[in-house]
């Protein structure tokens, strides 16, 4: 979509970036208005070309109906969707979820993206991935989320490589910035999306607009409740508006462990973390509606 048809809004959001140094938003303060639900855990329900996840032989419903679905089923005002979740990126979609949007009072926090190789040995995959996160930004803007979550993707025999991962996201944070839009990376996937490997990334950016998204379990798959209390701590340091929240996390080798929460939050509270809490149970450990009220209240209390 051209920038001339966007919302005047939008124009106005725009055209304040370029002189803005850093992000800002007015986080609430209320605990349930600080939850957010991502669309990854419903993943089977929702119906697109590019969700891989659809189960078709369950009942499916369109992205611009989850605003309301979440607000029924969980009481939760905000969305984290991935963007292969939405049904088209084109003007007349864009403009009917938002439409939803505003219908059920719901808003958008933060868009998940698929990963690229940003420290890929060769510079024209590195600039394809660059190219797909300015787009994504791009469209960001369009769907009224103050963020993405980019994801990092590597090959095995490609070693995490601080320097030319940080090339590529110093550029896309200056994109980001330009249009007021957080680039945040998560800790998810070993090696590509290591918590260690993010931190030194970010820290060697120096952008604030590439920032961290701590997962609350990622870290414990493979490994200790004191590596993920490391991990998440670090990721911390550098998170601005999103965390996920999850309370169990499977690993590929099945082996199933729990999530110490009230440590998390903890961690969350000596940061000064005002962002949202993003509820992503996993799905692994059973249906999805009934996993997520469970952990909206495990995090209302950790909250109150």
């Amino acid at each position: 979509m051209l920038l001339g048809c966007l919302p005047a809004g939008v124009l106005a959001r725009l055209a304040g970036a370029a002189g803005t140094q850093k992000p800002s938003l007015d986080f609430p303060t209320q605990a349930r208005a600080r939850l957010a639900v991502t669309s990854y855990p419903f993943r089977t329900m929702i119906e697109s070309a590019t969700n891989r996840g659809r189960n078709p032989s369950i009942p499916g419903m369109d992205l611009a109906a989850f605003p309301a679905f979440v607000a029924e089923k969980f009481g939760i005002a905000n969305i984290n969707p991935l963007l292969d979740h939405f049904g088209s990126t084109d003007r007349t979609y864009i403009d009917a979820f938002r439409a939803a949007l505003e219908k059920s009072h719901s808003r958008i926090v933060d868009l998940g993206l698929a990963g690229r190789r940003f420290y890929a040995a060769d510079s024209s995959i590195r600039r394809e991935a660059i190219a797909f996160g300015k787009n994504c930004v791009d469209i960001a803007v369009q769907v009224g989320t103050p963020s993405v979550r980019q994801h990092v993707a590597g090959r095995k025999d490609e070693k995490p490589d601080v320097a030319l991962a940080a090339a590529s996201f110093g550029e896309l944070a200056e994109h980001g910035a330009k249009r007021n839009i957080v680039i945040n990376l998560e800790n998810d996937s070993p090696g590509p999306e290591d918590p260690f490997f993010l931190v030194a990334v970010i820290e060697k950016v120096n952008n604030p607009y590439l920032r961290a998204l701590p997962d609350f379990g990622n870290s414990l798959i493979g490994h200790d409740d004191s590596y993920n209390h490391k991990a998440v701590k670090a990721m911390l340091g550098h998170a601005f508006n999103m965390c996920h929240v999850k309370d169990t996390v499977r690993g590929d080798d099945g082996k199933r462990s729990q999530v110490d929460l009230k440590s998390m939050f903890e961690l969350a509270r000596a940061a000064s973390y005002r962002g949202y809490f993003s509820m992503e149970f996993d799905t692994d450990g059973g249906d999805a509606i009934a996993g997520t009220k469970r952990l909206v209240e495990e995090t209302l209390q950790h909250l109150s």
